[in-house]
């Protein structure tokens, strides 16, 4: 009698184990891979590139064009009309390609590119500061907790309660010789760092009780370094969904402050300068103020749009709920 064959059975051996088509994704690609099933966040970073784009480009485009910001063309308006575009849509034609402003005649488009980069220098810059010093703050009062957590604290209200629009205008209409580019950042981000504080003290307070932290600390790692390699990296996503929301804000404040004639000073290009002195002009040439007010709306409108989107996709479960 034949022993049993220990092969084993055809099917079998023809088949070759199961193996992972797919290793794990870390968080970061999980959260890039939902954010492009978002149109709207799509639909905003594409705005954006936009905008950043334009601004860089300024100078070629407004070279191509053959008018800069500041150059004046008294032959595009009618004296005798009060100093209105001539033609129609404000002027717009092959020598101006969105039309030309009342009275001066600078070209709009050239004015627009160069607004474009006074908005997002400031606004870059001042979230820039608001997150260094933010962060620095909130994670220093969350993790050492005692006197530092009071003490940040009790200076993160202090700021908080300040009327903080008032108080800029009152700053930014005494301080006349200073550059007010430098000034309206140095004034946004000294106001606009409490809020990511106080967010990101209250996560150093739920991080810095973790596993991995008390491992560290118990094998003798330093604090300067627990913060620097296993808190911060797992406050990146809070801070670039607070940075996101924040730079629309910043834009606005700073388009609203020049708008009250406090922030950028002519002949400087700014989105609120020009929507500023379109009022007078509104119902003669509604082109004047419909086009900053559009490239305001807009940008602002993409950063909210692309910061909500990045909330859901790094926070799926907060989005659940």
């Amino acid at each position: 009698m034949t022993a049993p064959s220990q092969d084993p059975p055809r099917y079998l051996a023809d088949t070759e184990p199961p193996q992972e088509q797919h290793s794990a994704a870390s968080p970061r690609r999980l959260a890039w891979q939902r954010l492009r099933r978002r149109r709207v966040a799509l639909v905003g970073l594409g705005i954006i590139a936009f905008f950043v784009l334009a601004a860089l480009l300024a100078p070629v485009l407004t070279a191509i064009s053959g008018h800069g910001p500041d150059d004046t063309d008294k032959r595009s308006v009618d004296a005798y009309l009060g100093g209105l575009p001539r033609g129609t849509l404000g002027g717009i034609g092959p020598d101006h390609w969105l039309g030309v402003e009342p009275m001066l005649g600078r070209d709009i488009l050239a004015r627009l590119l160069y607004g474009a980069q006074i908005s997002l220098l400031v606004a870059f810059s001042a979230a820039l500061l608001i997150t260094v010093i933010g962060v620095a703050l909130g994670i220093t009062a969350g993790y050492f907790g005692g006197r530092t957590d009071t003490l940040i604290s009790r200076f993160m209200d202090v700021m908080m309660s300040f009327p903080s629009l008032i108080f800029m205008i009152a700053l930014l209409s005494v301080a006349r010789d200073v550059n007010r580019v430098l000034l309206l950042i140095g004034v946004l981000g000294a106001f606009g760092w409490p809020y990511i504080a106080r967010v990101i003290r209250g996560q150093t307070l739920s991080l810095k009780h973790r596993e991995y932290v008390e491992a560290a600390r118990a094998c003798g790692t330093s604090s300067g370094r627990i913060l620097l390699t296993e808190i911060l990296p797992n406050l990146t996503g809070t801070i670039t969904v607070y940075v996101t929301l924040a730079i629309p804000g910043l834009i606005g404040t700073e388009a609203a402050l020049t708008f009250l004639g406090v922030g950028v000073r002519p002949p400087t290009p700014s989105w609120g300068q020009m929507i500023s002195d379109s009022v007078l002009y509104y119902k003669v040439d509604p082109m004047f103020f419909i086009l900053p007010s559009a490239c305001l709306f807009l940008i602002v409108l993409a950063f909210t749009l692309l910061g909500d989107a990045l909330r859901d996709a790094l926070d799926p479960k907060g989005r659940a709920a």
